[in-house]
């Protein structure tokens, strides 16, 4: 049997890895308990990544792990996606059966894998784009975690160097969101070929920076280590002379030194590592060679079948020809009766080996024998196969031909990068090929439509732009106005996605081609209402929703229907009519679970958590979230619908005080890499924070980044009122009330602001703030701003508690404010609105009345860690000559986490191995102890230790 042979230049002996063996065998043991997820294996082509990798694997499995097996292919560069995963789950496949990996996951979770594996069945049909590819990527978070309930789990990936955009994308997401134990993936890759653009650079960079991926590198051997090697090829010791020559030639690579060896030459040697590496092949028979320049045009595995196919012998002719390359240890035989390339240098230095002709040649009997029988190569790969062997046999026509097949492959496995790659080739080829829309059946207009549908999906929006505006070229509105309004709606979502203007005039110049009463004018008023609302245009958008429903009524269509209704909710919110926002949206929500729509669902959850905050009623928001949350994860949304919840999650977190859990949650979205805008939400919750706490610095970072200091046109009302409020809270935090003073101004003669009750009784109670800090300063421009905030107050609606609090706010009825937030358990507001009232107090000359307040405020303020509120609470304590009143004990002012945080702070750990203790993130922990060390009035670690023992807080 040929897997019977062995081959003879490789060391039976494990040598020089003892140290990075044992550093993986030390992050599996972290990995057992959730602190480390992931290891990037470096170094050189040839140096022995894959020996380590499967003497760990062995060991693993040994202690009863599962191991997994995955490899990136250089054809994965050419469109073949997911390859890693598709192998590590046909793996699993064989091993459990379809039907018990299914089990693992949520229930109808398994057709979203059918993409990769058609084991699963016939994949979801919903056409969702936008979420189908964080669904297959969820499915597959959720399946390592499943198989890590049951048994420790390594994922072991190579050559990550080679991996596709999809794949380096799914690598990047686990390696932020795998926060449970028993789970580690190893990845490896060559470090030598990451030139300056390699598209690996980033993603290394990136998970450079994830709390729980480590970096290891391997390095070359040693002098000792070289002559272990050799000892242990040759049966013998060799001479010191002779490890010397070795050593210097192979500069101890280990693939080298066993080419040397092998082939007798290390005495004399070839000018190049590539002639060396081919002085093994350059020995064998000459059958065995052409048959191996055969192999190699297959690539790296080649399937038996295929290979008798294209070299056109008997199975026995075949054995017959590669007996020899076995025996000599340049081919390996692999599961599947397939063949392997020892090692990927020798595959690739017998390729570059061919010529041009026969090379064309070669890919071209590939080509033709694939397409006679597809299953000559694994499953779902024979479209990338043949885009790959008819591009390389130089035959146009098909190379076309499987591109486009390739692209809607990649389509079907929400490869969208993998299939613009593969569109645009077949843009190249088009002029190569006369009758390119006859053999493809679409026109070169319908790729560049598919092409920008891809980017749109994928996220390339300036890529995406090219494709329209080329598409858009080529078309006659006046002959195809309906195709001309799909690419002119797609060009206003790219303008959106990159927060650019015209996205109105784009739907509103769609809208006018479309038919009257056609579906397709549904459609587009769904997204120009949607986007009319957000810029505060209520009245026109109200108008077209009242045409958008009868449209989508009388064509059935439930979706669109619950999708304008959800619309026209968005305007009753902005105009403050909350119990109607929940009406509608109860409505939509109906209408999502009669037609099984996961995105209508989730987007009602959200919208209604939205107003269940603005009502007050928190706890309802609270539960609603978590409900959310749950649902998001289940359906495999996480990171479109699921980070909407999770930021209005933590917007009834920070206004309830709970200032660490907002945070954690706030970090825990931005790991998923949301959507721009849902990012500069998220991070919104975290400056008023930051504001609250009095870190200018991360305040400053996150204004920046959200534009705020940029002055640019917003075109959301929300977001000209939120960002102008933040700006204002900032200057206040600097000192600056004069500023602040300016900004109020420009945000009060901004020609749209958000007529949603609480954000602008919300804007008006810190104008107040503002107008008190700057009176003195400016008294004339004061008047004019109190004025003009006066004329806004006027236009507001008083609806629900919290808006009546932020009102009295405004009013300067401090005492009834305080009340109403400490209804509403709103700790921040409640004490400010308490500091406020003592100061008025103070100036009637009532002291004792002021003291009585702040003695209630400053327990409020230190127990958020609100150092800015803190120091004026103190500051007017000491005007009244009432000191600075007593707080709880510090026992009482620590939550449960700081507690834990205490602990083990008191053990002298440090913040990465709290974080990896209590599974959250460094950043996380700093800021507990922060919290703690201000709380009680410590400056070191130690002293919190000391203060903890003292006061009895641990026991």
């Amino acid at each position: 049997m040929l897997d019977d042979m062995r081959g003879r230049s490789v060391s039976p002996v494990f040598v020089g890895r003892e140290e990075e063996l044992a550093a993986l065998s030390e992050s599996f043991e972290d990995a057992l308990k959730g602190k480390v997820t992931a290891v990037l294996l470096g170094g050189e082509a040839g140096v022995g990544k894959t020996r380590l990798v499967q003497r760990f694997a062995e060991r693993c499995a040994a202690d009863g792990a599962q191991v997994l097996l995955g490899g990136c292919v250089e054809l994965s560069t050419e469109g073949l996606a997911y390859a890693p995963f598709t192998a590590a789950l046909r793996q699993l496949v064989r091993e459990q059966g379809p039907a018990a990996v299914a089990a693992l996951l949520p229930e109808g979770a398994e057709r979203d894998l059918a993409r990769l594996l058609p084991e699963f069945g016939e994949p979801v049909g919903d056409g969702e784009t936008d979420t189908g590819r964080a669904r297959l990527f969820e499915q597959i978070l959720t399946l390592l975690e499943r198989l890590a309930d049951a048994r420790p789990t390594v994922l072991v990936i190579e050559d990550i160097h080679w991996a596709d955009r999809s794949s380096r994308d799914l690598i990047a997401f686990l390696s932020r969101n795998l926060h449970i134990p028993q789970v580690l993936i190893l990845m490896t890759y060559r470090s030598d070929d990451l030139h300056r653009q390699h598209p690996l650079r980033p993603v290394l960079a990136e998970l450079g920076r994830v709390q729980g991926v480590h970096r290891l590198d391997l390095p070359r051997l040693t002098r000792d280590e070289v002559a272990q090697q050799m000892t242990a090829i040759l049966g013998r010791v060799p001479e010191y002379a002779r490890v010397e020559k070795v050593y210097e030639r192979s500069e101890g690579i280990p693939l080298f030194v066993e080419a040397m060896l092998d082939s007798g030459q290390d005495g004399g040697f070839p000018e190049s590592m590539q002639d060396l590496i081919l002085n093994s092949v350059e020995r064998l028979p000459e059958e065995t060679q052409r048959v191996l320049r055969i192999a190699a045009a297959g690539g790296i595995r080649v399937g038996h079948a295929l290979l008798a196919a294209v070299s056109g012998l008997s199975d026995v002719e075949l054995e017959t020809a590669l007996r020899p390359a076995i025996a000599g240890n340049v081919l390996q035989v692999a599961d599947n009766r397939a063949y392997v390339f020892r090692h990927s240098l020798i595959q690739e230095a017998v390729h570059d080996e061919l010529l041009p002709g026969e090379h064309q040649r070669l890919h071209a009997r590939y080509a033709e024998e694939i397409s006679k029988d597809r299953a000559l190569v694994p499953p779902g790969r024979a479209a990338v196969e043949l885009a790959h062997h008819w591009y390389g046999a130089r035959n146009d026509l098909w190379a076309l031909i499987s591109a486009w097949e390739a692209a809607r492959k990649s389509f079907k496995a929400f490869a969208y990068t993998e299939a613009v790659q593969l569109l645009e080739r077949v843009l190249m080829l088009w002029d190569r090929v006369p009758d390119a829309a006859e053999r493809i059946g679409a026109d070169h207009t319908a790729v560049l439509e598919r092409a920008s549908e891809a980017a749109h999906a994928g996220g390339d929006v300036d890529k995406g732009m090219k494709f329209v505006k080329a598409a858009l070229k080529q078309l006659d509105e006046a002959a195809e106005p309906a195709r001309v309004a799909q690419l002119i709606v797609r060009r206003a979502a790219f303008k959106s996605g990159k927060g650019h203007m015209g996205v109105i005039e784009d739907l509103r110049d769609a809208l006018r081609l479309v038919p009257q009463d056609s579906l397709e004018r549904a459609e587009v008023v769904t997204q120009l209402s949607r986007h009319l609302m957000l810029r505060g245009r209520i009245a026109e958008a109200s108008e077209l929703i009242t045409e958008g429903l009868r449209l989508a009524r009388r064509h059935g269509d439930r979706c669109l229907e619950s999708d304008l209704l959800m619309n026209l909710a968005l305007g009753h919110s902005l105009n403050g009519e909350t119990e109607s926002v929940i009406t509608l949206n109860e409505q939509a929500l109906e209408i999502g679970r009669e037609e099984q729509a996961h995105r209508i669902i989730l987007r009602a959850i959200g919208n209604n958590i939205d107003s269940l905050i603005e009502m007050g009623r928190h706890e309802e928001a609270l539960a609603l979230a978590e409900q959310g949350w749950e649902t998001a994860r289940k359906w495999g949304r996480l990171r479109g619908s699921g980070l909407f919840i999770m930021n209005n999650w933590a917007e009834v977190l920070e206004a309830l005080g709970r200032w660490d859990e907002a945070i954690e949650i706030v970090e825990a979205a931005l790991a998923y890499g949301p959507a721009l805008r849902t990012r500069y939400a998220l991070l919104r919750v975290r400056a008023d924070i930051a504001l609250g706490r009095g870190e200018v610095e991360l305040v400053e970072n996150i204004l920046s980044e959200v534009g705020v200091f940029k002055d640019r046109p917003e075109d959301f009302v929300q977001d000209i009122t939120n960002n102008a409020r933040l700006r204002i809270g900032w200057h206040l935090l600097r000192g600056e009330p004069t500023q602040a003073l300016a900004t109020a101004e420009q945000v009060l003669a901004h020609p749209t602001r958000s007529s949603k009750a609480m954000l602008g009784w919300r804007l008006l109670s810190l104008l107040r703030t503002v107008c008190d800090a700057a009176e003195p300063a400016e008294p004339g421009r004061t008047a004019a701003v109190r004025a003009r905030a006066a004329e806004v107050a006027a236009e507001l609606s008083v609806i629900g508690p919290v808006v009546e609090a932020y009102r009295l706010s405004y009013s300067g009825d401090f005492d009834a404010a305080a009340a109403g937030w400490e209804r509403l358990n709103r700790p921040h507001n409640q004490a400010k609105a308490l500091l406020r009232a003592a100061a008025d107090a103070a100036r009637t000359g009532d002291r004792e009345g002021a003291a009585a307040l702040l003695k209630v405020a400053l327990p409020l303020a230190r127990a958020l860690c609100a150092i800015p509120l803190v120091e004026d609470i103190e500051t007017l304590s000491r005007r009244v000559g009432a000191g600075a009143p007593q707080s709880q004990e510090p026992s009482e002012l620590l939550t449960p986490r700081e507690l834990e945080v205490l602990r083990l702070v008191t053990q002298g750990r440090t913040n990465r191995d709290i974080a990896a203790e209590l599974f959250i993130s460094a950043k996380t922990v700093s800021v507990h102890v922060s919290n703690i060390l201000a709380k009680l009035g410590v400056t070191t670690r130690g002293e919190a230790a000391a203060a903890a023992h003292r006061l009895s807080l641990l026991a």
